[in-house]
């Protein structure tokens, strides 16, 4: 190993370990070699994929990865569109937050990453984004009716960082900061949190539409969108395969999804 380290040094010009007590550890050089190596294994491993698509999709394979309630509703509709029209090619779903899924994507462990975004956020170094429509976000409390205003000193109950971050900002252009006491990421114990007295919440449209209990409210929140992007790596063109996966998350978003905004223009 010591021998390899050493010629990779050499070739490298700099220096991609150091000593740490009896151990070694990467220096930022050398951390920034390894992510940079994983990147590279596995788009190897993907280019297996884009070879069996290119034959005419008559088999293969497409990863997605997708944040729980686009997992939930575009991506398996969009299973039933594909199996249709190419019964030889296999779907395969794993659910993340974005930038897990985004992560992914980059070591080449899925084709494409379905996530959620503010407006104006950039597209990750190396993607190409399709902005498949805006998701309004709402309300969900015990009252109907309920906006904003009538809970800036009651309790939330926020999710994942990305989760956290956009009550933070919806909440912030109400004029006040939440008051968070529970988590969760999960739209069902959400819900039910809120249905307990425990607080309310931000869920959005695609949530609901996966799972709407009777028993509490949800008021749309008025401005406040998701964007939902299909993000896949790499220059064009895709692949036939993840190229008809695109599509078909296109149809499908078109059917659950308000149409994308143009720049500048608000909700």
């Amino acid at each position: 190993m010591s021998h390899h380290l050493a010629r990779l040094e050499a070739a490298t010009g700099v220096r991609l370990v150091q000593k740490a007590g009896r151990g070694i550890r990467l220096t930022p050089e050398g951390r920034l070699l390894a992510d940079r190596a994983a990147e590279i294994a596995g788009r190897v491993g993907a280019a297996t994929t884009e070879l069996q698509a290119q034959a005419g999709l008559r088999s293969g394979r497409v990863r997605v990865a997708a944040n729980a309630s686009t997992a939930a509703t575009i991506v398996p509709r969009a299973a039933v569109v594909l199996a249709e029209r190419h019964p030889g090619l296999d779907l395969t779903l794993v659910e993340r937050h974005p930038a897990d899924a985004v992560r992914m994507l980059r070591h080449g462990e899925v084709e494409i990453a379905v996530v959620f975004r503010r407006a104006g956020d950039p597209v990750p170094e190396g993607c190409r984004s399709v902005h498949l429509g805006d998701d309004p976000l709402h309300l969900i409390s015990r009252r109907p009716g309920d906006s904003l205003a009538h809970h800036r000193d009651s309790a939330w109950i926020g999710g994942c960082d990305a989760c956290q971050a956009e009550l933070e900002v919806v909440c912030r252009d109400a004029g006040f900061t939440p008051r968070t006491t529970s988590h969760s990421d999960d739209m069902v114990v959400v819900q039910a949190l809120v249905a307990a007295g425990a607080g309310v919440a931000l869920l959005a449209g695609l949530g609901l539409r996966a799972h709407r209990r009777q028993d509490v409210h949800a008021t749309v929140v008025p401005a406040a969108v998701r964007e939902i992007h299909a993000v896949t790596y790499g220059d064009p063109p895709d692949p036939p395969g993840v190229a008809a996966v695109l599509t078909a998350l296109r149809e499908v978003a078109g059917s659950l999804l308000a149409a994308p905004r143009p720049p500048g223009v608000s909700a």
